[in-house]
């Protein structure tokens, strides 16, 4: 061995590393930094994977806030994939690499993967001086800088949402640079840049400011001419001329991006390079294990590799794939040797070096865990406290190092309890200067803690057994994300208020008193066409998806109104049955549950994620209710996999530990399992018997169940209606959990109304609740939405792409690897057989079963049992496996004929996947020869983007056809929902509880909502194309426009379009006046207002004004210039050009509606 550590390299054999031993995890980190501190050599330290390259990031973080960690992830497809990688894991390698060639600013530690440096990465000269330095007040060329971004990667786009892509509108900029936490606005005026902030993909909305900027490059293969000459002459030299007909050639030939080109980097450029060459003269170090997994990366190269070099059957529509060589883009064992020999290497090894052995001890252990305590069901805090004291003793300082701030107050709370003296500390040095004794309480993602000289850290996993593992990311509250999804789209069916369903054509200018004028355009049954001004567009409403069979209505027919006022009849009478019920519970005691002291965190620490921020507010509403004395009856909405189990088990441990029984009722068998054993779990070691009432149950064990029901002795049963039976006896039922409501029947739901008369009721369900139908609800029911996703939800890998039988095989076979199972979803049961041949084709290895909607209930019930044991590796089946199964086994799903899936249906059958500890993957794909409708592209493209927004609850609720959302409040709604459309239904249902909770009983008369004013005012009324080039965003901007209900929104709405797309035009500032103009309308009782040259003239709503003695006061203090005219109508009549005619309105009709207000004040 050499004295610098080095190692020369034995031909292509292991790289040989000096070994580290006594460094566990964690204590790695600390070693890093100390490293860091003591060499000027640029220090890189290699992963196992991404998962571990987070927490010593976040461990790094912790030790040495003062330096600055670069991340080099790898890609997240396979080798030779169809698929491009993550744009925004490119964003970030990219946005590193250009980062090590500029001067560091502070000490940095460069942190990477096996895989991120197994792969070759284009040469250092690509990206130096390839950065655009912007400064607020500088000068750039609006040119220059499209050209830049063109020429580095950057994909132009109607609306910024991802890392590489940038928008332009006039002076205005949008970009989303590599490297950034959030993309950032730029205001030119001419070439100065007057204005540069950072701002918000779901609101679009811009704040905080940014001094300067700099641009990075945000893709590793480029486009421009060299480069594409450089790899058609490659490519024709590897694959003859043949090749040049593939999509890929063509595509790259044209200069557009093709899916997956990336795997033929090393033909763009002259030269590869690794990682190691932006960082001379390194000192690296691996982890443990590194050497294994480096091993099993160029085995799997090796295999795809040939796996792709097998002719694919074209005649069946398959595109050619032709690999290129695998050195091209990978290392082998001898290019990562001698890649690794040009420095010194360090190995962490966890555990002391034994005698005899080379290397350095470095004194590290991993820490002692508290499973003995554990399994004795002994108190694990009193056992740390002892471990602690300890540590103390041998002079070390204890840490207890928390998944998250949640976890870290819990710990401090059950610390306290036990006589543990605790005090957090945000990083090392606050930790070390803390005084002698205090547990130091960390936030640091160790999966096992670790003791060394002066230090013992222990993890809350090593405390409280096994946690599940999750980056923090970046969340977005529901309530922030982009409303615009609810857009109508060309061919939709639309409810007009007052002419019933047709079908929405696109937008159309037409001239209107000589003014352009746009227009939203219908047509009805027999060809008659209406045309909507955009102003009133509030009074089309989406009429769902389920529009099967749905007729349209006849232009001035009678039968639109009929439905109508049947419906809202038939509404109104459910809404006061509604209020009356919940009327009637509020008069009743429940029983007075409070969360038992201490117990309460011990239970709450067993769960082993950090609560989102919904659902921490949905446990405390459940708590307020429970402590309220009277009966709750409390909805928790949100999708599966939100966390709404652990509400539950929230509430039935507050109710169990006061004493009363719980019942947990659930639609099948299989989530009465599922359940049981989730609760049964939760609970041990705490004085509460947990059953289960179903038909698995033997008739031996559900007597049983049924008298320790009667005597008090089970405290908690899960079942399914069987629970509902006429035999089933409480002792003294205290709380009632309702999972999935959606799914039980009319009978059911009857006998769940008369077993919950006077007990407290949650109610569980994932049908997402449009917010018009929760401010419906309010004072109905109580509801708590959970729309927060759990960031699991999100690590979901969602790959778009037509179907390749070699990434479905290697798909299904990573998963069997990893002993994991897969969902495979066709959309008709015709579809069936001929998948499930090709999947027997591919995979002949795999155990499939199927499963579908016209299989016996018995047998549907044994095919899911197996799968869920683990029999089979693969289940074929309808979508029927969207309804809440939780199979933490299955992370891997997928969807053929994804085009033939709405949204909603999309993204709940995505949720089926990555529940577990282990990543998801969702293969979304059609047949390689069919070609995609425009709208199946846009929802599939929707639903990659939603892989980063984090916005699928929302998006989903929108969808509206999610499972109706018509059970929520009994059968019959789903009928008068297919009368009137989703939207008009939900609109109608606010009022009419809105109503009879004012002691309105205005039975069949007309709303002020049915109706819209009509205004003219010679004016050009539209947002140019010009000004807002993408359609939908344009029509989007319609609709929240129609919506504003103040000046103040008026201000604000003009605020946003100055801010996104530059200083607001005229025709869109009239838009603002005209929307302003018709509230006052609806104020004064004004119908029609026209305004040209001569004047202005109004028509009351039929006919009447609501003070009539005051108007005519009021038009005699005019003095003649307004004059109420003998067929009602109002004039004012004088010369005025265009501005004078919007204020003349103006002023006239606050006039009336100060006349209005005097009368209802009186």
């Amino acid at each position: 061995m050499r004295a610098d550590g080095r190692r020369r390299p034995a031909g292509g054999g292991a790289v040989r590393a000096v070994p580290v031993h006594g460094a566990p995890e964690g204590f790695d980190a600390l070693l890093l930094c100390r490293r860091r501190a003591e060499t000027d050599a640029p220090v890189v330290h290699v992963c196992r994977d991404d998962a571990r390259m987070a927490r010593m990031a976040e461990a790094i973080g912790f030790f040495a806030p003062e330096v600055e960690v670069l991340r080099f992830p790898a890609w997240d497809c396979l080798p030779y994939d169809r698929v491009s990688p993550n744009p925004e894991i490119v964003a970030e390698r990219v946005a590193t690499l250009t980062r090590l060639l500029e001067q560091p600013t502070r000490p940095r530690i460069l942190l990477t993967t096996v895989n991120a440096l197994a792969q070759k990465v284009p040469p250092p000269e690509t990206f130096r001086g390839a950065t655009l330095h912007l400064k607020k007040g500088g000068r750039v060329q609006p040119e220059a800088l499209t050209a830049f971004l063109e020429a580095n990667g950057y994909h132009r786009t109607g609306t910024v949402m991802e890392h590489g892509e940038y928008a332009v509108r006039g002076g205005i900029v949008d970009l989303y640079p590599a490297g950034e936490p959030d993309p950032v606005r730029l205001d030119l005026f001419g070439d100065e840049i007057e204005d540069m902030r950072r701002f918000d993909t779901a609101s679009q909305r811009s704040g905080k400011v940014v001094p300067e900027l700099r641009l990075r490059p945000v893709g590793e293969v480029f486009l421009d001419e060299e480069s594409r000459a450089r790899f058609r002459s490659a490519y024709r030299d590897l694959f003859g001329a043949a090749a040049a007909e593939d999509p890929l050639y063509v595509s790259v030939s044209a200069g557009r991006k093709h899916p997956g080109m990336e795997h033929w980097a090393g033909l763009f450029h002259d030269h590869m390079a690794t990682l190691i060459d932006y960082a001379p003269g390194a000192s690296v170090s691996l982890d443990h294990q590194a050497e294994d997994v480096a091993a099993a990366r160029f085995e799997m190269v090796a295999d795809h590799y040939q796996a792709r070099r097998v002719p694919v059957r074209v005649s069946e529509g398959e595109v050619p794939y032709r690999p290129a060589p695998p050195e091209t883009l990978h290392l082998d064992r001898a290019g990562w040797t001698e890649m690794l020999a040009q420095g010194p290497v360090l190995q962490f090894i966890p555990f002391a070096k034994p005698d005899g052995v080379e290397g350095i001890e470095a004194g590290g252990r991993p820490g002692p865990l508290l499973t003995d305590a554990r399994t004795a069901g002994e108190n694990v805090f009193a056992a740390y406290a002892a471990l602690a004291g300890g540590q103390v003793k041998a002079g070390r300082r204890p840490l207890l190092a928390a998944w998250s701030k949640g976890s870290r107050e819990r710990m401090a709370n059950l610390l306290r309890e036990n006589g543990v003296a605790a005090a957090s500390a945000e990083d090392w040095k606050a930790a070390r200067a803390m005084p002698d004794g205090v547990v130091a309480l960390v936030v640091m993602g160790l999966e096992r803690g670790f003791v060394a000289e002066g230090i013992c850290v222990t993890a809350e996993q090593d405390v409280l057994g096994e946690r599940i593992a999750r980056p923090p990311r970046r969340r977005r509250r529901a309530d922030q994300f982009i409303a615009d999804a609810t857009e109508i789209a060309e061919g939709d069916l639309v409810v007009h208020q007052d002419h019933g369903i047709g079908r929405y054509e696109g937008l159309v200018t037409i001239e209107v008193n000589g003014a352009p004028h746009d227009c939203l355009k219908l047509t009805y049954d027999g060809g008659d066409r209406l045309f909507v001004p955009v102003e009133n567009i509030e009074i089309l409403s989406r009429f769902g998806t389920e529009t099967a069979g749905v007729a349209l209505d006849k232009l001035g027919g009678v039968s639109w109104q009929n439905r109508k006022a049947k419906a809202k009849s038939r509404i109104r009478d459910m809404a006061g049955e509604l209020i009356r019920t919940a009327a009637l519970r509020r008069m009743k005691d429940g029983v007075l549950a409070t969360p038992p002291e201490g117990l309460w965190d011990e239970f709450c620490a067993r769960f082993p994620f950090a609560e989102t921020e919904d659902q921490a507010r949905a446990i405390a509403d459940v708590m307020e209710d429970l402590s309220a004395g009277r009966p709750m009856d409390r909805l928790i909405c949100g999708d599966v996999g939100f966390g709404k189990t652990e509400v539950a088990l929230r509430a039935a441990f507050v109710v169990a530990m006061s004493g009363a029984q719980v019942a947990v009722v659930v639609p099948t068998t299989l989530l009465a399992r599922q359940h049981s054993r989730i609760f049964t779990a939760r609970f041990e070691g705490f004085p509460v018997k947990v059953a289960q009432l179903s038909r698995m149950v033997t008739a031996k064990d559900a007597t049983l169940v049924r008298e320790g029901l009667k005597s008090g002795a089970i405290n908690i049963v899960v079942g399914t209606h069987a629970l509902l039976a006429k035999g089933v006896e409480f002792a003294d039922l205290g709380l009632v959990i309702v999972d999935e409501e959606q799914h039980f029947g009319v009978k059911h739901k009857e006998a769940l109304k008369s077993l919950k008369a006077d007990v407290h009721v949650l109610t569980l369900t994932a049908t997402p609740i449009p917010r018009t139908l929760q401010l419906a609800l309010t004072g109905v029911r109580e509801m708590s939405v959970i729309a927060t996703p759990p960031v699991d939800r999100l690590a979901v890998r969602t790959f778009i792409m037509p179907w390749d039988s070699v990434v479905i095989r290697e798909a299904i076979q990573r998963e069997r690897f990893r002993g994991g199972q897969v969902f495979c979803v066709v959309p008709r049961i015709e579809d069936m057989a001929k998948v499930s041949e090709r999947l027997a084709e591919i995979v002949p290895e795999a155990r499939i079963v199927q499963a579908h909607g016209r299989i016996s209930p018995t047998e549907l019930e044994r095919v899911m049992t197996e799968f869920g044991d683990g029999k089979h590796d693969i289940l074929l089946s309808t979508n029927i496996v969207e309804s809440g199964l939780d199979m933490p086994a299955v992370n891997t799903l997928l969807i053929h004929r994804a085009d033939m899936f709405g949204l909603a249906q999309l993204y709940q059958l995505r949720g089926r996947v990555g529940r577990g500890k282990l990543r998801g993957y969702a293969y979304l794909t059609w047949p390689q020869s069919h070609r995609l409708s425009g709208a199946a592209e846009k929802r599939l493209e929707v639903m990659q983007t939603l892989d980063n927004l984090g916005a699928g609850f929302t998006l989903a609720s929108h969808d509206l056809d999610i499972r109706g959302a018509g059970n929520l409040l009994g059968e019959e709604q789903s009928g008068q929902i297919r009368e009137v459309g989703i939207e008009l239904y939900q609109q109608m249902l606010e009022e009419a509880v809105a109503d009879i909770k004012a002691g309105q009983g205005k039975d069949g008369a007309e709303s002020e909502r049915d109706w819209t004013p009509q205004i003219n005012l010679g004016l050009p009324v539209l947002i140019p194309e010009t000004y807002v080039t993408d359609l939908p965003v344009r029509l989007g901007f319609y609709r929240r426009i129609g919506a504003l209900a103040s000046d103040a929104e008026t201000d604000a709405m003009a605020a946003e379009l100055a801010d996104r797309f530059g200083p607001v035009p005229t025709e869109v500032e009239n838009l603002l006046q005209v929307v302003a103009i018709k509230r006052l309308c609806r104020e004064a009782g004004v119908e029609k207002l026209d305004a040209g040259p001569k004047g202005v003239v109004l028509s009351f709503r039929g006919n009447r004004f609501a003070n009539p003695g005051g108007l005519v006061a009021w038009v005699q203090s005019q003095k003649g210039a307004v004059k109420l005219r003998p067929d009602h109508k109002l004039a004012l009549l004088q010369e005025m050009d265009l501005a004078q005619r919007v204020k003349a309105a103006r002023e006239l009709l606050r006039a009336l509606a100060r006349v209005v207000r005097q009368a209802r004040a009186a």
